[in-house]
């Protein structure tokens, strides 16, 4: 449901900014094939993206729109990312029946997600918190809450803005700030991809790409580069435009959050790249590197 809002947000978009219409064409992933299986039982770069970017790339379609934070840093050949167009708000929301924030959940509350950056900071937070692992459509994950099966579950504020009234379900949200869970790079943003090539969709894509949206999350992703991190990896990086300064922060922890390390820096606006392996090289020196050779070692076959 939410991947379809995006594109049709997206759609919409080009068609006021065009004048020509825009034909939604549903596609499935891995990841979405498989809603019951953990991220850790896949090879996740490219879980959510590998079969729309082939459809564009056999010609079924002219564009395919991502969460960007889904994208793997690596870019595909024969792609290229025609618009990041204004992103939502990119912060994660604690959902519980009351309204509870972090600190006032109750002791041993169960919190639903399975993401490992945000069990992380969760955990570092609160170590009494039972974290369980969640996947499913945003609506089913937001009913376990509902229903009382977890007490809190974790979610990205952007599906739920952009999702707004589809979402009936008896819940309390409330924004997790940066100090408590950084967000994913690029959360809260789109990608839209199209042939490296095609200058007519091409032209119609610069028509809704921001500016300092793409310079925001392409740092995010820099920093995540840098740190050779992928979606399971413990990460997260935040952008944000200071006048005529880009501000950068950055998170890197152990999978149990109790080695977790942040770290932010400032540079020029255009530096974005180079303000991202500063950052990185920070985290590197505090203990990252060990860090994230224990992850690679784990994961070794």
């Amino acid at each position: 449901m939410l991947a379809r809002t995006q594109a049709g947000h997206v759609a919409q978009a080009l068609e006021a900014a065009t004048g020509r219409p825009a034909e939604l064409v549903p596609l499935s992933t891995t990841g979405d094939e498989h809603p019951e299986r953990a991220l850790e039982a896949f090879d996740t770069k490219g879980l959510f993206v590998d079969g729309v970017r082939r459809a564009v790339l056999e010609g079924d379609c002219h564009l395919a729109v991502h969460s960007f934070k889904d994208l793997p840093t690596e870019a595909a050949e024969g792609l290229v990312v025609g618009a990041i167009p204004a992103r939502a708000d990119p912060r994660d929301l604690l959902v519980t029946r009351d309204g509870a924030r972090l600190a006032t959940l109750a002791r041993d509350a169960t919190v639903g997600t399975s993401s490992a950056r945000r069990k992380a900071q969760l955990q570092k937070a609160r170590r009494d918190l039972l974290v369980q692992p969640l996947r499913g459509n945003l609506d089913t994950r937001l009913r376990r809450v509902a229903h009382g099966d977890l007490d809190a579950v974790v979610v990205a504020m952007a599906g739920v803005l952009r999702l707004g009234s589809d979402l009936d379900v008896p819940v309390k949200a409330v924004p997790l700030e940066h100090g408590e869970c950084l967000h994913a790079p690029a959360q809260g943003a789109l990608a839209v991809e199209c042939r490296a090539g095609d200058r007519e969709v091409l032209a119609a894509l610069a028509s809704i790409d921001d500016e300092d949206t793409r310079r925001c999350v392409m740092t995010e992703r820099a920093l995540l580069a840098e740190l050779e991190g992928g979606c399971t990896a413990p990460i997260g990086a935040h952008a944000e435009p200071r006048g005529d300064r880009l501000e950068l922060l950055g998170m890197l922890s152990d999978p149990s959050g109790t080695r977790l390390l942040r770290a932010s820096a400032q540079a020029a606006l255009t530096e974005g790249d180079r303000l991202a392996a500063a950052l990185a090289r920070t985290l590197l020196e505090q203990g990252g590197d060990a860090i994230l050779e224990r992850l690679r070692t784990r994961t070794t076959p």
